[in-house]
């Protein structure tokens, strides 16, 4: 695993937070999230094989890319990094070329380098999304995706007032109830570098939502 300069307001307390959760983890996250990521990974290799996944964490994803693919993993954390390593050494997974510690704010990549970027359960977290959207664009090649794979707060009504209501205690606990889908919109609108193409609901009913933004070529 490469380690990069690891900037930001808040990344020094998201580290210690995803090293508390990184034993546990798998436990939790990994039925829960399995229809999101299974969607996520078939929207990416649509679109090629050289894939960057931003937030591979303990790589639970990593498996459900065939032997052709090529895939980077970035994480903020170096312990979600090592079980990561872990699980590509013990299943032999000769498709994931690198994991590094990266910020999803500052890639370490030349521009283009990318079919698709892949960020699951990551976006609504990051201390500057935008930022972080604008990084997976300069590292993407024309024509190909972003995918992102998340929990997107209501829209309006009663649900959005809870969700916005609970968004402190939420972040505390490693999640966000308040962000909401619009954001990415909006933040595609501004930079006109890409638009979105698909925002598909998946399991548990709907509950979790798989994005993709198409880059202009």
């Amino acid at each position: 695993m490469a380690a990069a300069d690891i900037k930001g307001p808040d990344t020094a307390s998201m580290r210690k937070a995803y090293e508390r959760w990184a034993p546990v983890y798998d436990v939790v996250y990994d039925k829960l999230t399995a229809p999101a990521r299974q969607r996520a990974v078939a929207a990416a290799l649509a679109c090629g094989t050289r894939i960057l996944e931003v937030g591979v964490g303990t790589g639970l994803s990593l498996d459900a890319y065939p032997k052709s693919a090529q895939v980077t993993g970035v994480d903020l954390s170096e312990h979600m990094l090592r079980r990561a390593q872990q699980k590509v050494d013990r299943l032999g997974l000769r498709q994931v070329e690198a994991l590094a510690v990266m910020d999803a704010c500052r890639l370490g990549f030349p521009d283009g380098t990318f079919d698709a970027v892949v960020s699951q359960f990551v976006i609504t977290l990051v201390p500057d999304p935008e930022a972080a959207l604008d990084e997976f664009a300069r590292v993407l090649r024309p024509g190909g995706e972003i995918v992102l794979a998340n929990h997107f707060g209501a829209a309006g009504g009663a649900l959005a007032s809870l969700e916005e209501a609970v968004a402190p205690l939420a972040s505390k606990v490693g999640w966000s109830s308040a962000f909401k889908a619009e954001r990415i919109a909006r933040w595609a609108r501004s930079r006109g570098v890409a638009e979105v193409v698909s925002l598909e609901s998946v399991f548990p009913g709907g509950f979790f939502k798989v994005m993709q933004l198409r880059k202009f070529a």
